[in-house]
């Protein structure tokens, strides 16, 4: 893992997508187990993934010329080069970045938001191959596109070893969904994980997701406009409480949680309502919670961060472009957006886009 140097802008949420080429690790015995792409027949654009007979939805393949009708439609920069985006050309990422203003940028999944498979041989050979390949990104980097692994959480000493060999291969963190199947994040299982996480010194990195089918389809919207809203964001809010109110601070007290690509604006209210149900426990609480808890949270660039700052402290707010992705949080141009505020000090800015992001991490 390269230094990180001080003062370097760290994109703390962005993407890759995956594409066939990403199920080439896999091992030859594994390849029944290979994700296969459709494209749709409608003439919208859209891919899908067909996991072992189900169908697991993706629409991010888009071209420059639907990249660039979008950007205008949502009004944010989604402009991107796809082989970059794809990591088919590590360098067209490096100079992606280079355009953006960022030094580094974390890497997630957008394979993993939902429910993949229930299979758990096929979840320990797609695990593995996703990881191999970011390990065969990261390597041509120069240090600048460390990420987040996936573990198969059914085989628990499998994702150990899989983790020990992410990181050894420029993962900084673990990324979880707020509801694994039908476990919360708070659920002893999933201890020894935390543990091998805490020792590595990485963090878990939960992403706005749900892995949990009859949640997400219970929660999901029929109105595209609030499709994924109740369905992924609110339960990756809500996990955030469930950890912070739970023994996990205290059993992992130097694990790090991240909260990634939910916004911030949710910081004040669960601020509060673990002081107060703290107090109605009789628990000691501390004035800064989110820095005792080491909890972070990744803002959007027009959050109200000096209201979120009241409570949440400046110390454990990151910032993040969700390059990548063309969803409501896909903002190339969040970090040029974000250097423009002046509604916060420039030790402040300094601290979301380098320090505080760096710590999260491990950098």
């Amino acid at each position: 893992m390269t230094a990180n140097s001080p003062g370097n802008v760290i994109d703390a949420d962005a993407h890759v997508v995956e594409t066939e080429r990403t199920w080439n690790f896999m091992d030859p015995a594994e390849e029944k187990y290979r994700p296969l792409l459709y494209a749709s027949t409608d003439g919208s654009g859209k891919q899908a993934w067909n996991v072992g007979g189900k169908i697991r939805g993706t629409n991010f393949n888009l071209n420059r010329q639907q990249l660039a009708e979008l950007s205008k439609k949502q009004g944010f920069d989604l402009n991107l080069s796809p082989e970059g985006r794809d990591l088919d050309n590590v360098q067209a990422r490096l100079d992606d970045m280079d355009a953006m203003g960022v030094d580094i940028q974390v890497i997630y999944n957008s394979f993993w938001l939902t429910a993949v498979t229930d299979d758990p041989a096929a979840e320990r050979a797609i695990c593995r191959s996703w990881n191999r390949w970011m390990a065969d990104a990261y390597s041509k980097s120069e240090g600048r596109l460390p990420w987040t692994c996936v573990l198969p959480i059914a085989s628990m000493d499998e994702a150990i070893l899989q983790m020990r060999y992410s990181r050894e291969n420029g993962a900084v963190g673990v990324m979880m969904r707020p509801i694994e199947g039908e476990r919360l994040l708070v659920d002893p299982y999933f201890y020894p994980l935390y543990d091998e996480a805490e020792r590595l010194g990485m963090c878990i990195a939960v992403h706005v997701s749900n892995g949990s089918s009859s949640v997400f389809d219970g929660m999901k919207s029929p109105y595209d406009k609030a499709a994924s809203f109740y369905s992924l964001r609110v339960p990756t809010v809500g996990s955030s409480l469930v950890v912070m109110m739970s023994d996990i601070p205290v059993t992992f007290p130097n694990l790090r949680w991240g909260f990634i690509e939910v916004s911030a604006q949710w910081i004040p209210w669960i601020v509060k309502e673990v002081r107060r149900r703290a107090r109605k426990l009789g628990r000691d609480i501390p004035d800064n919670v989110l820095k005792a808890y080491n909890v972070y949270v990744s803002c959007e660039s027009d959050d109200d961060l000096p209201y979120i700052l009241e409570y949440g402290g400046e110390d454990n707010v990151v910032i993040g472009t969700d390059y990548g992705h063309t969803d409501i949080s896909g903002e190339n141009d969040a970090i040029t957006t974000f250097k423009q505020r002046t509604d916060i000090s420039q030790i402040v800015l300094q601290k979301i886009l380098s320090d505080n992001p760096s710590a999260l991490y491990g950098l």
